[in-house]
C-alpha cells in the first residue's frame, strides 16, 4: 500500500472507532509506531481535525466525516459478492437491509462499473441450502450483540415437548450446519449455551446491559472441545463419495478421519444424541460401515426395525411382523 493510499485507510479507520491507539494503527498497517506519528501529522497539515488523547488514544473531531469515496471495480464486485452471499444466507429482516445497502452503493458508481456490476450479478448464483427460518428475525439479535444488551427466549431445545423461557447474555452468532446458531450466557445453566436460531420461539431485547465475559473466546469456543464424558465416540468408515456429506453434516463433531486399506474413510464421530446419529445412518445404506462400539450397531438395528415397522405394508406376520418387513430387517442387519 502506497502512503497516498494508506493515510486516506487511515482517516476511514479512526472514522470506524471511538479511539484508537497508535499501537494499534501500526499493527493494522503493519509499520512503525514511528510512521503513524509521521502520517497522523501530515493528515493534520491537510485539514484532517485529528484529536489525541494522553494514554488514551486519537479521534476524529466529533462531526468530521471523510467525504465519500469511489470503489474500484474490484471493491464493487467483492460487495455484490458478499451482497449475494448474505442475502442467501440470512432471513428476510436482513436481506431487505442488504438489497437497499448494494442500491446505494450502486448508485454511486460511474455508469460503466454499474454496467459491469449488473453483468457480474446477472451471471452468479448462489445455490447453498438456505437456513431454516424461525419466527424471531436474525436482525433483532444482531441488534442485541451490536449494543450489549439482556435477551429474554422463549426457546424450544430438539425434543423437547414445550419451549421454555431463557435469560441470555449474547456472545456471539455463528452460522454453520446450515442454520445460524446464537452463543450466549444462560442464567438458567450458568454456562455458554448454543441456542439454534430457528428455534427460538420469541425473542426479547432487554435495556439490561450484558456484563462483560472476558474468559469468553470465540475462537476457543468453537474449536469444539467438550469435556470427554458429555459424548460418546462412535467409529464408523465411509464410502470416499459420502464424505462431503458426513463433512458437512458433522463436521463439528467430526474427531478424526484417516484412509483405510480398502480405500474407505475411517471417521471418529463425537456422539452425543444416539438415536439421532443412529437414523440418519440408515440415510447412508451400504455407504457406510460401523467399527464401534458395538453398542451403537444395537441402536442402529432398532432404528431400522422402528422404520421398517413403520412403513411396511400390511400381511402376514412373522412373530408380530409382516414378512416383508422381517425379510427387509434381516437384510439390513447382515449389511451392518
Amino acid at each position: 500500500m502506497n502512503r497516498t493510499d494508506r493515510l486516506v485507510a487511515l482517516v476511514m479507520l479512526l472514522q470506524s472507532r471511538r479511539v484508537v491507539t497508535a499501537a494499534e494503527m501500526a499493527a493494522h498497517f503493519e509499520i512503525t509506531e514511528r510512521t503513524v506519528y509521521r502520517d497522523l501529522a501530515a493528515l493534520g497539515e491537510g485539514g484532517v481535525p485529528i484529536v489525541g488523547e494522553p494514554g488514551v488514544g486519537y479521534r476524529l473531531m466529533r462531526g468530521y466525516q471523510l467525504p465519500p469515496v469511489m470503489f474500484t471495480s474490484e471493491e464493487a464486485f467483492a460487495l455484490v459478492t458478499g451482497g449475494m452471499l448474505a442475502e442467501r444466507m440470512t432471513d428476510e429482516s436482513v436481506r431487505e437491509r442488504i438489497r437497499t445497502a448494494l442500491g446505494k452503493v450502486t448508485a454511486v458508481l460511474p455508469a460503466d462499473l454499474q454496467g459491469r456490476v449488473e453483468r457480474l450479478g446477472a451471471a452468479m448464483q448462489v445455490r447453498a441450502r438456505r437456513p431454516g427460518a424461525g419466527p424471531v428475525p436474525l436482525c433483532r439479535l444482531q441488534l442485541a450483540l451490536a449494543e450489549r444488551r439482556v435477551l429474554r427466549l422463549r426457546y424450544r431445545a430438539l425434543e423437547a415437548p414445550e419451549a421454555t423461557e431463557r435469560m441470555v447474555e449474547p456472545l456471539a452468532l455463528v452460522f454453520y450446519l446450515d442454520h445460524w446458531h446464537l452463543f450466549a450466557w444462560c442464567r438458567l445453566r450458568e454456562a455458554v449455551r448454543d441456542f439454534r436460531v430457528d428455534r427460538i420461539a420469541s425473542c426479547e431485547v432487554l435495556a439490561e446491559p450484558t456484563p462483560p465475559r472476558p474468559d469468553f473466546n470465540l475462537g476457543e469456543h468453537l474449536a469444539f472441545n467438550p469435556p470427554a464424558d458429555s459424548y460418546v465416540p462412535v467409529v464408523l468408515e465411509f464410502h470416499p463419495r459420502l464424505m462431503q456429506t458426513v463433512r458437512r453434516n458433522w463436521g463439528p463433531t467430526l474427531l478424526a478421519e484417516e484412509p483405510t486399506a480398502d480405500g474407505w474413510v475411517r471417521a471418529e464421530l463425537a456422539c452425543f444424541e444416539e438415536r439421532y446419529l443412529a437414523r440418519w445412518l440408515l440415510s447412508a445404506g451400504p455407504l457406510a460401515r460401523i467399527v464401534e462400539p458395538e453398542s451403537f450397531r444395537a441402536s442402529v438395528l432398532e432404528a431400522a426395525r422402528e422404520c421398517l415397522a413403520h412403513h411396511a405394508p400390511p400381511g402376514p406376520s412373522v412373530d408380530g411382523e409382516g414378512v416383508a418387513a422381517a425379510a427387509r430387517r434381516d437384510q439390513i442387519g447382515a449389511r451392518l
